[in-house]
């Protein structure tokens, strides 16, 4: 399909959660920057007037903490109607056609969960409405790589995989892809991203909160299928895919997916699982569930850039702090007779991604403070130099209505990162228990042993 501005916008489920905390609050704020020019159909079972779905816009953004500009909320408010119906009946989609009828590039967004993207896009389809449409769909992709071959197949009976977004809120992050404008954009710092200079790179996920009122959906996924194996996975894919030849979506994509080849299968040796004190008796998880808030694991890439530097990630729940950040970690120094060399810290670079996006390095320096060398921080937060960037949801919105692809994940990346956690799935090994504010259970420090300790995260005053 060529790129083009949509010309509607089709919501189903936006009288859900996802809609509630997310969609609104960023279609508000592409409205806010001009970059909202359609209608907007919402498609729920619910039955809802128009006007509780205007009380429900607003409740959701206000609820943000976000200042409503009242002639902003009213722009957005006239680009909405409803049609409420049962997603399984023909005839939701025949009242969905004449709520679209004259347009030539709907956007169908599907907030809703996997098991219910065959009945809508068929529906859809049966419809006459996905000759020219795109359909965006919300992770999760399957829940192992045969669920995931077996979706697309699914999917692929009705609309072709170039109409196909699938939506991972991690790519819409200022902060990946500045990863990426970090590496290819400084003659400086490509030539040292890469083993002849890396000892080791560090991926944190953590967050300080619990599943909390969220146990029914959790606890059949888990940390590892949760975050792992879509959202890290494209953070590793950023961080360590070779330069793409072009700028355009399939050749960016193509160098993703060719990094993702060049990972081995997870080892479940070096995986450590972990589940939080209390877990347990949240509402929906199962009495004697085995299901992990906690995944640390080693990944390695056997290519020339990267042969040898492992990969370590972690993530987890209820740990001291809510952070994502790349950290790459260098080797160290010779001593060269230099006794103040021989307890210093290796030379890192950081990457903040969440909740704030901001760049750290950690050299060595002689301060007038000290006698000896001594570790110095350079750092700065992106919101200093740029201003306030755009949210993930908003980039992502507006990347699908006007038809780039670029941040979204291909059917064959899905494939390969499950081809490289499955070893993980299909074996995994014991959950050990870890107190809530902790960093995980102790034996994820033996996973890194021999390459240092897990530093960070950085915490920016």
């Amino acid at each position: 399909m060529s790129e083009a501005d949509a010309d509607v916008l089709v919501i189903f489920g936006i009288t859900g959660d996802l809609a509630k905390v997310m969609t609104f609050h960023s279609l508000y704020r592409l409205e806010r920057r001009g970059l909202l020019d359609c209608p907007i159909v919402g498609v729920a079972v619910d039955d809802w007037t128009i006007e509780q779905l205007v009380q429900r816009a607003r409740d959701s953004i206000t609820g943000t903490g976000e200042t409503l500009d009242e002639d902003v909320f009213e722009r957005l408010a006239a680009r909405f109607s409803y049609v409420q119906g049962d997603f399984s009946s023909a005839d939701v989609y025949e009242r969905v056609a004449k709520a679209i009828d004259g347009k030539q590039l709907p956007v169908f967004y599907l907030e809703i969960p996997p098991f219910l993207f065959g009945t809508v896009v068929k529906g859809l389809h049966d419809a006459g409405l996905t000759k020219d449409a795109r359909v965006v769909v919300e992770k999760p992709f399957g829940h192992d790589r045969a669920s995931a071959r077996a979706l697309a197949d699914e999917l692929h009976r009705y609309i072709d995989e170039s109409q196909l977004y699938r939506i991972d809120h991690y790519l819409g992050k200022m902060g990946l892809e500045e990863v990426i404008h970090l590496r290819f954009a400084n003659a400086m710092l490509e030539p040292i991203w890469s083993r002849n200079h890396i000892a080791s790179v560090e991926i944190t996920m953590a967050e300080d909160f619990g599943v909390e009122d969220r146990g029914h959906f959790y606890d059949p996924v888990g940390a590892l299928r949760d975050v792992v194996v879509n959202h890290l996975m494209q953070l590793v894919a950023a961080c360590a895919m070779e330069s793409p030849s072009r700028g355009d979506p399939t050749t960016i994509k193509d160098a993703q997916v060719g990094l993702f080849r060049a990972v081995k299968e997870a080892d479940p040796a070096h995986y450590v699982r972990g589940q939080y004190d209390g877990y347990r008796s949240i509402a929906g998880v199962k009495p004697d569930s085995t299901t992990e808030t906690y995944a640390a694991l080693r990944l390695e890439i056997e290519n020339w850039r990267w042969a040898g530097v492992p990969f370590f990630i972690r993530t987890g729940k209820r740990l001291p702090v809510t952070q994502t950040e790349l950290r790459l970690v260098f080797r160290r120094p010779p001593h060269l007779g230099f006794p103040a060399y021989a307890d210093l810290e290796p030379n890192q670079l950081v990457v903040k991604l969440d909740p704030t996006t901001g760049i750290q390095l950690l050299v060595q320096a002689h301060r007038a403070d000290s006698k000896a060398v001594r570790t110095i921080e350079l750092e700065m937060e992106f919101s200093e130099e740029g201003g306030e960037g755009p949210t993930p949801y908003e980039v992502l919105l507006h990347a699908a209505l006007v038809g780039d692809t670029t941040r979204f994940t291909r059917q064959d990346g899905v494939e390969e990162t499950w081809r490289i956690m499955q070893p993980l799935l299909d074996a995994p090994p014991p959950v050990h228990p870890y107190a809530p504010g902790t960093w995980g259970p102790d034996a994820a420090d033996e996973l890194v042993a021999g390459h240092g300790r897990w530093y960070g995260p950085w915490i920016a005053a």
